[in-house]
């Protein structure tokens, strides 16, 4: 234990309990003196004992800060919502018969007015044919029971005839007039139902595929849906719809900015909206809404709008998902960073600012969305605070560092995404 001691003067540094045992092991081997020289050694590769202010000071770290950029924004708030057709036509037949004809090209675009199928016309030939015999058959009553009247109110001036029967001829000469108008109406409809045998398309859009094929006898009518055989389907594609259903506090939330003056109602005006697809980034698409509901969906919770969006190279089909966002505040000045300065700490979010003295300082803020790929900070920064944008995980919070000055825009904006 002696030896221990000598061993640990010698090398003027106090010895923990693990450099002392394998000392006094080295000190009572036959081969000490070597293992000793090496204990030196080792022991001379030690660093200093440590000063009354802890562990030397290591170099400082060099990371990269950057002002926030101020402008003025405006916040958007996010739907989801799903394309619909600004009209929808279920193309049926008005009259029955054998479908002889179909004259489109299944999924193509078609104009109001187009011819789309035929239905055996013989049949209605026939029956405007028999009408109009009928008609001319009661013109000709008509016009016989008209001079029988006339000569009725001669032979009645002269006597020759009663009162009853000269009421008798005027009677029957109104009645085959009313014959006459009766026949024109059949005329008339049977001329429709050979119309009827010729079925255009009713409005200008994308058209579906025919679900009855020609050769097949088809029903028509006019006493519902299910009376009348289905042929196919239209809807208009330019310009389309896309519903949403806005929650409640959203709808309060628009409604006092309306009051107060900060952003119009949809309900007075075409308010200004984005919208982007499933396979694209940001919002590309700029449209408008223009139409609320005029009233909330207990069930639901939410008020049913619609917004417009043009379509002219018909790429966007009834159906598909959409994401929708329209202004939800007013304009104001804000602040933005870089997304990837901000820390998260226990579920809120922070920064790491430098002081005036090159110190770090925790800076606990709030955020907002996301805007060009730059994040929207609400509340904590002040516009010359210098944010640290890389180097983060060097930083302590009070330690000196040596900071670089760098533009807080990106180098390649990205382009909006949601928070």
């Amino acid at each position: 234990m002696y030896k221990t001691y000598v061993v640990s003067a010698l090398l003027k540094t106090p010895l923990n309990p693990y450099e002392a045992h394998m000392t006094r092991s080295i000190l009572f081997s036959r081969h000490a003196l070597p293992l000793l020289a090496v204990s030196l050694a080792v022991s001379g590769c030690k660093p200093a004992a440590q000063g009354p202010g802890g562990p030397p000071q290591a170099g400082v770290p060099a990371v990269t800060v950057a002002k926030p950029i101020s402008k003025r924004l405006t916040d958007w708030d996010e739907f989801t919502g799903r394309l619909i057709a600004r009209d929808r036509v279920e193309v049926r037949a008005r009259v029955s018969g054998y479908l002889t004809k179909v004259h489109f090209k299944e999924g193509a675009e078609v104009k109001e007015g187009d011819l789309l199928f035929t239905i055996d016309p013989r049949p209605y030939e026939a029956a405007v044919q028999r009408a109009e015999a009928v008609l001319t058959q009661a013109k000709t009553a008509a016009d016989l029971a008209n001079i029988e009247a006339k000569n009725a109110t001669a032979l009645r001036q002269g006597q020759v005839i009663s009162i009853e029967e000269s009421e008798r001829r005027l009677k029957s000469a109104a009645g085959e007039q009313a014959a006459v108008r009766a026949a024109e109406a059949q005329v008339t409809t049977a001329k429709l139902d050979l119309e009827f045998t010729e079925i255009k398309a009713p409005i200008s859009g994308r058209i579906s595929d025919a679900h009855v094929t020609e050769g097949n006898l088809i029903t028509g009518g006019t006493g519902g849906a299910g009376a009348a055989t289905l042929l196919t389907t239209i809807v208009a594609i330019d310009p389309i719809y896309c519903e949403i259903d806005a929650d409640e506090r959203s709808v309060l939330k628009y409604r006092e900015m309306h009051k107060s003056g900060e952003r119009k109602s949809a309900m007075f005006v075409r308010v200004p909206v984005e919208m982007g697809l499933i396979n694209q980034e940001g919002w590309p698409i700029k449209g408008e809404v223009d139409f609320v509901d005029n009233q909330l969906n207990p069930a639901t919770g939410t008020i049913r709008a619609r917004a417009v969006f043009p379509n002219p190279d018909r790429l966007m089909s009834p159906g598909f998902f959409a994401r929708i966002r329209v202004h939800g505040s007013g304009e104001y000045d804000g602040l933005l960073i870089r997304d990837s300065a901000v820390g998260d700490d226990q579920g809120s979010s922070f920064v790491w600012v430098i002081d005036a003295e090159d110190k770090a300082v925790y800076r606990p803020i709030k955020l907002g969305p996301l805007l060009n790929g730059l994040r929207v900070v609400r509340e904590g920064l002040k516009a010359d605070d210098r944010v640290v944008i890389l180097g983060l995980m060097s930083v302590r919070n009070g330690a000196k560092v040596k900071p670089t000055l760098a533009d807080m825009a990106l180098t390649s904006p990205a382009k909006d995404k949601q928070p």
